[in-house]
This record gives structure tokens, sequence and C-alpha cells, in this order.
């Protein structure tokens, strides 16, 4: 009788009409979900447009984190404590708004296109002229003040907007559909998508600060020549910047494009699949207390410690990478893309190792790597050789942490389902809370980092730094750097999910997911 009536689990079946429902049919129904999902899974066309949609929060980041501190500190010619502050505050404030959307998308409703997809469709257009407007000048302005306030208001604004967007689509990896193993496969094949669109993203930005370095190495040869008078230091530098700044709009301009052609392909090749075990009797939670219940759940707990001090020490580390090599090791910029297209081949490679190892052997192996790497780079920056692939042993520990944290994340969130059975929709809070982490983590290391470099005598567009940001550079980059791995890597130890329960053979797992749902049925009867 249910399965003629249309009564599934997740179709408004509240518990109310229990006494009219056959409990075998229902059951009977959701064993046949489990297994037309584990024997079907997610098509890989699905995941390839899933991973896609990856690809605009990765590219706008990488433009703020390279080029936003230089085109504030030399085009707009913007004091280094006010950029400092922007940056820290527009950071802050994007981490403060990633819990508070992620609570905001858990309360929404379903509607016809799903309860994530509206999120994405509705801050797309936004997102892409906020982004655009982070890279004007005020028209007609000379107040330092007025473009402070510009741009600590355009940051906030992209920063809102791209948390409205990045929020729900991270959440949607729980509603794609699949068993475990198809959710690992689709991070793994998001974070391969990603790391090519960061290199494509760090090749556009090359360009722009290829443009900027040559118009500033003309400037200081005039300057050289004319050594006479201090204003005539600013003003051939300052004439030149007119094309730079160009050059930074113009790249903003391809980077909104792909930023909304990327989110048409999420929208029109992602179909969001409603959870099988949700229902319209669940408990709704305030705000407070779903972050408490969050807080408390100890497998959270370690993870987000673990995370955080590990993206604190990469982001530390890399954020200072470009600035050391080319002051400290005087090698030139180009080697990020190394970095990059190391960490690009070494997702797959990592994801084929989880498989085997389990996903916290993976941490520790891959995260292990680092330390040497950078220790070698700082010793002996002038061995070219040795350089070399130090940065490609960097780049594979730096996908570790781009893929693994996020890998893992999915199986917290099951654990916390079953513990509380009746506190549903909550997959949006947990992963706006993670991306908070990961945010004031990079914020912190760009507010540190801008102002040691401020403290030991860095001048924006000076030819020639001294000893003392060369020395600052050095220990940011690595002794910093690893004392901060080191207490993540001490919080992962304590992570209590077994990786053997992460990745269970398929029949246990069917099993588990089963019995679950028949006690549940057997105790709403009751």
């Amino acid at each position: 009788p249910a399965l003629s009536a249309g009564v599934w689990p997740g179709s408004g079946w509240n518990g109310k009409n229990v006494e009219n429902v056959s409990v075998q049919a229902v059951f009977f129904k959701h064993i046949l979900d489990l297994g037309y999902t584990h024997k079907w899974g997610i098509r890989l066309a699905r995941k390839m447009c899933y991973a896609v949609g990856g690809v605009p929060h990765q590219i706008t980041t990488l433009a703020v984190g390279v080029s936003l501190q230089i085109f504030l500190l030399d085009v707009v010619q913007m004091e280094a404590s006010y950029v400092s502050m922007i940056l820290f505050a527009s950071q802050a404030w994007d981490a403060v708004t990633d819990p508070l959307v992620g609570y905001l998308v858990s309360r929404s409703k379903w509607t016809p296109i799903g309860k994530l997809t509206p999120w994405l469709i509705l801050s797309t257009p936004f997102g892409v002229l906020s982004y655009v407007l982070l890279w004007l000048e005020p028209p007609g302005s000379t107040s330092q003040a007025l473009n402070v306030l510009w741009f600590l208001t355009s940051a906030c604004l992209f920063e809102t907007l791209m948390s409205c967007y990045n929020i729900p689509y991270l959440s949607l990896n729980m509603f794609l559909g699949g068993d475990q193993r198809d959710r690992d496969s689709a991070t793994a094949y998001r974070k391969i998508v990603e790391m090519v669109a960061m290199l494509l993203a760090s090749l556009i930005q090359g360009q722009v600060v290829a443009v900027y370095n040559t118009e500033k190495q003309e400037a200081c040869q005039q300057l050289d020549q004319a050594h006479e008078t201090t204003p005539s230091s600013s003003s051939p530098q300052t004439a030149s910047l007119h094309k730079t700044q160009r050059a930074f709009l113009t790249s903003a301009m391809v980077m909104a494009a792909l930023y909304f052609l990327c989110s048409l392909v999420l929208f029109l090749g992602v179909k969001e699949q409603q959870a099988p075990l949700s229902s319209a009797d669940k408990v709704q939670l305030s705000y407070l207390t779903s972050l408490k219940m969050l807080i408390c759940h100890v497998p959270y707990q370690r993870l987000v410690l673990g995370f955080v001090f590990s993206a604190f020490a990469f982001q530390m580390s890399l954020g200072n990478f470009a600035l050391f090599c080319s002051h400290a090791a005087g090698l030139g910029t180009q080697f990020q893309h190394l970095l990059l297209v190391s960490s690009s081949v070494a997702v797959p490679v990592w994801q084929a190792v989880l498989l085997r190892k389990g996903k916290k052997a993976t941490v520790f192996i891959g995260l292990s790597l680092f330390i040497p790497a950078v220790t070698v780079v700082a010793c002996v920056p002038s061995n070219l050789p040795v350089f070399m692939t130090m940065c490609v042993l960097m780049g594979f520990s730096m996908a570790t942490i781009i893929l693994l944290p996020w890998s893992m994340l999915p199986d917290v969130v099951d654990d916390f389902a079953l513990r509380h059975p009746s506190c549903q929709d909550l997959e949006p809070l947990f992963f706006s809370c993670y991306a908070f982490c990961s945010k004031l983590a990079a914020g912190l290391s760009i507010g540190i980092s801008t102002m040691t470099l401020q403290f030991v005598g860095y001048k924006a567009g000076a030819c020639n730094h001294g000893d003392g940001v060369v020395m600052a550079l050095t220990v940011l980059f690595s002794p910093v750097s690893v004392a901060l791995l080191l207490i993540g890597m001490i919080f992962f130890c304590f992570y209590p999910i077994d990786e053997r329960q992460c990745v269970q053979p398929p029949e246990q797992k069917t099993t588990v997911q089963i019995d679950s749902f028949h006690l549940s049925l057997m105790i709403r009867l009751h």
C-alpha cells in the first residue's frame, strides 16, 4: 500500500500517518534505494560538473591573495598599515559570516531545484559584480580615508557573496548521491580541477605582476639616473602605474567571466539529490545550539584544530614564498607555478594512497614531507637543483592539506548523524565552520606577515631591501611554519575516527544503514 501510495522517506512522510503505512514496504523501498545508489554511484559527468563549480572560489581567492596586496600598496599607493587592516578585516569578516550563512542555508526550504542550488544561482551575478568593483579605484578620489572605506567595503561585500556561493557548493558534496567512496572520488576530482584553476589563475596574475615588475624596474632605473631629489623618485613610478592598473582590471574581467561560466556549468550539470532519510519531523535547532553541538562533537574538534594549525602553517610559508624567492633566494617568483603543478599531479596519488592506507595515515605521510622541504630550501636557497626538488616535495605535501581534510569531513558528518539522528540538515553548518577556520588561518597569516614586514622596514616599491627583511622572510617561511605544522599533526594524532571505519566494504555499510533506518522506524512506531 505504501509503495502504490508513494509514501516514501523524504517525500512528506511525517510520522503522523504511521498506522496507515506498511513498515515492511517502506523498509523494502529503502533497500532498493541503497542498492541503486551503490550500484550506479555518481556519474563521471556529474563529478566533473561538480568539480568545475569549485573554480570561482579558487581563482578569485588566489587573485586576491596574490595581487590585492600589491595593488593596494603600489598601485593605489596606500600605506602598509591600512593595507594590513583591510586584508585582515575582510578575512575576519568572511570568517564570521561563514557560519551564519551555513546556518541560513541549513534552515532553507526544499525547492523544485533543490535546497542549495537557489543560493548558488542568486549569489553568482552579484558576486561577479562585487569582484570587479574590488579592482576599481573610486573615480576622482584623492583622499586616503575614502580609498580605505571603498576597498574595505568592496572586500567585505565580495567575501560575503562568495560565502553565499561557496558554502552551499561545499555542502553539495553530501547531496550528490552515491556512497562514501563516490563522495571521496568527487572530492578528489574537485581538488584536481581546483588545482588546475589555481595554476591558470596564477598564470593570469603572473602576467599582471610581470607588467608591474617591468614598469617598476624602469622607474628604478630612472631613479638611479636622476638621483637628485626625493620627489623625482615617485614621479616616474606613479606615472607608469596606469598601465598596471589597467592590467589588474583586465584580469579581473577575465576572472569574472570564468566565475560566471563555471557557475553555469555547475547549475546545468549537477542535480541536487534529496537525502534518503530526510523527513518532515526533524528537530529545528537554534543557531547557538547548533554551534554548541558541533563544537562539542569530539571528532569535529580534533579535525578542525588539526586542519587550522596545518593550514596556518602552509599559509604562513607559501604566502611568503614569492617574496622569499625574490629577496632571499634571488630566483624570481616563477617557482610558484612549480608548486601548483606538482600539487595537481599529487592529488590523484594521495587519493590512491588513502584508499590503501587510510585517511589518517595518509595525512601524516603527506604532512611530514613538508618539514624537510622547507628546512632545506631555507638553508640552501642558492642551489637551484636542490631548490627545485624541494619545491616539488612541498607541492606534494601541499596536496595533502588540500585533499585529505576535506575528504575526512564527510566522515565526521556521518558520525554526527549516527550519534544525533534527530538533528538533520546541519551539513552546511559543518562545512561553513570548516571554511571559517581555513579563512581565519589565512587572515592571520596575511596580517601577521604584513605587520612583520612593516616592522622590519619593508618599503613598498623599494628597489632593494635590507638584511632584516630577508631574515624576517626566512623565519616566516620555515621555522614558524614548521612549528605550526607540528602542532597540527599532534591534533591529527588524536583524531578518533579510524580509517577502517571510513572505508567500509559496501555490503557492511549497506547493512549498517539498513539497520539504522529500521531501528528509527521502530522507534517512531512505539
